[in-house]
């Protein structure tokens, strides 16, 4: 005699399975679903937040740039922009410690102690520590500039001679400076600064030292 009441109680029971499965699949389903609109989401936000910092970065390059430009026309460019960046610089290339400061001298005009009757400017001046940095801001950055400036470095040790034992760096400031020319500046040890995220940044490669005269 079958057992009708055992046979119900056992489709119930593979119902219940049934459904319990059919839901466990669908509730899956819908966690991966789930699971991917977030990634495309994030991925979305990171991108578009990605753009923005770029578009961000670049409005800040031509607004820097734009000011340079005003800076040179109104041959301010070493005071507007070089000068306020170059303690900076300073920190960022020799790892000068900030709290032993910065010594900055802009447009110094000295007399020659050995002959008093001999005058020089230099455009930027700046020590820190056992360096002191000496500068010259070009509208128009040429090759020649460079065998230039190592003529005012050896000036430098003349006019100033407070800095006899330091380690005397060479930089040469632009509004923008061609890569061949940086690539060239390089392997002369001198270090090129031209307007970027921070007004004046250094365009040397990644790992760039400059040299010490």
């Amino acid at each position: 005699m079958k057992n009708t009441l055992m046979e119900s109680r056992v489709r119930t029971l593979e119902e219940m399975m049934a459904d319990l499965i059919a839901t466990v699949e669908q509730t899956s389903i819908e966690v991966r679903a789930s699971n991917d609109r977030m990634e495309r989401d994030t991925a979305k936000f990171i991108e578009e937040m990605r753009v923005f910092k770029d578009e961000t970065r670049q409005e800040h390059r031509n607004l820097n740039k734009q000011l340079g430009e005003i800076a040179n026309k109104q041959g301010r460019m070493t005071e507007d922009l070089v000068a306020p960046s170059i303690c900076r610089i300073l920190q960022e290339v020799l790892d000068c410690p900030p709290n032993l400061g910065c010594g900055l001298l802009v447009r110094a005009r000295r007399i020659n102690p050995n002959n008093r009757s001999m005058t020089k400017e230099f455009d930027v001046i700046a020590d820190c520590g056992d360096y002191v940095l000496v500068n010259e801001t070009k509208s128009n950055l040429s090759p020649t500039d460079i065998d230039k400036l190592m003529y005012t470095i050896k000036d430098v040790r003349e006019y100033f001679p407070e800095y006899t034992d330091r380690k005397i760096i060479g930089s040469l400031a632009t509004l923008y400076a061609d890569k061949s020319l940086v690539k060239f500046a390089s392997r002369k040890g001198i270090m090129i600064l031209a307007v970027g995220n921070e007004l004046m940044d250094v365009m040397n490669e990644p790992g760039f030292k400059p040299a010490e005269f």
